[in-house]
């Protein structure tokens, strides 16, 4: 439908096209002085712990477990209620993933769950910060910390949003970030690492660049010539370029302003439908302010599926995030079972994502909500 209303866009400005094309024009396409630019921009936004940029948020997962050092017999205790790769990368490091369940009200993984997941094997846990909704991180750390695992949080949905005073990537042992276009801010495709201790930010650096070792210090055989460089542990090209990695330091200074934007867009939403049967708004937690990248609507009474269709048709670009990661084939195939997270299961029967990003009108806003409001009626 060439006039459909999508539920997420982009926001591209000239100044973007100038900081890309700057670098399309200078010497360095990638491994560049945009790159460091663009990790040292992103560090103002994590309280100053310092992030890895990698080529997706699928990539800063997979490079976050490397780091970690997760492996086969290793156990990651994780939400469902996310997209499959928070889960996949882990398996893909040939750990075993443990579902635990999320609160009714965010969507969002709870401590308690968390608690009764964990085992002896446990080596991470992995929170994810739904909708750009903070996950209860003060209350994880010490769970995740207690057991003798990190703590990582998935904050694809949250840069520039904070839990109880402090930033998003300022609380977890690593935190993910992606830069996908429907996201907070975009570098096309992309994604970060932010991680609080030093050892794995090495361990990071170096698997987003095929593990190359390059410190005459740590390698084995120093004295080989100044090319020199070693492989220590296998790791990939997970390289964003500075080209990219322009377009990122060039977003990030409208961050605050998309932030308030999508705050706004969310508040509008909620007056308007607070008050219709049938539906129910997004909780908010004391103490978080959320980076909004979803505005998750859940429909009452099994009627989400036709409310769904009716929006299409009407124009309306509404999404469903996520099916339980379980319930992909691929999971079912390696023995896990329906029912496994109940609130997960009931949250996603529910949910409905209504349109929101930063140049969404206040007019649009209003016919998505005239339209739900005569669908309920």
């Amino acid at each position: 439908m060439a006039d459909l209303l999508p539920y997420g866009r982009q926001s591209i400005v000239e100044d973007d096209v100038a900081a890309v094309a700057a670098v399309l024009r200078g010497d360095w396409l990638t491994t560049g002085p945009a790159v460091t630019r663009f990790e040292s921009d992103l560090a103002g936004w994590t309280g100053g712990v310092p992030v890895v940029a990698v080529t997706s948020g699928t990539a800063a997962l997979h490079v976050a477990y490397a780091a970690s050092g997760i492996g086969p017999g290793d156990e990651v205790v994780c939400s469902p209620m996310t997209f499959v790769a928070t889960a996949a990368t882990a398996v893909l490091r040939g750990a075993s993933v443990v579902f635990a369940d999320v609160s009714p009200d965010t969507g969002n993984v709870s401590a308690a769950s968390v608690s009764s997941a964990l085992t002896p094997r446990t080596r991470v846990v992995a929170a994810v910060d739904y909708a750009g909704h903070p996950a209860p991180l003060d209350a994880l750390v010490p769970v995740a910390h207690d057991a003798g695992a990190l703590l990582l949080e998935d904050a694809a949905h949250s840069i520039g949003g904070s839990w109880q005073g402090r930033p998003v990537g300022s609380w977890a042992d690593l935190t993910t970030f992606s830069f996908f276009p429907t996201k907070n801010l975009t570098t096309a495709e992309g994604g970060a690492v932010a991680c609080v201790d030093p050892s794995l930010l090495r361990r990071a650096q170096e698997f987003r660049n095929h593990g190359l070792v390059r410190s005459r210090d740590r390698q084995r055989f120093p004295d080989e010539g100044g090319w020199h460089q070693e492989v220590h542990e296998f790791g990939l090209n997970y390289r964003l370029p500075d080209v990219l990695c322009a377009l990122g330091s060039s977003q990030l200074k409208r961050l605050a302003s998309f932030v308030a934007r999508r705050a706004t867009l969310h508040a509008r939403y909620t007056a308007g439908l607070s008050d219709v049967d049938g539906v129910a708004t997004p909780a908010r937690l004391p103490g978080a302010e959320p980076a909004w990248h979803l505005y998750p609507l859940r429909v009452l009474g099994g009627r989400r599926r036709e409310l769904y269709s009716f929006l299409r048709e009407n124009g309306i670009g509404v999404q469903v995030n996520y099916v339980p990661v379980y319930w992909h084939p691929v999971f079912a195939d390696l023995g896990y079972k329906r029912g496994l997270c109940p609130n997960a299961e009931r949250f996603y029967a529910a949910e409905l994502s209504l349109p929101l990003f930063p140049d969404l009108a206040d007019s649009d806003v209003d016919r998505v909500i005239d339209l739900i409001r005569a669908f309920c009626t």
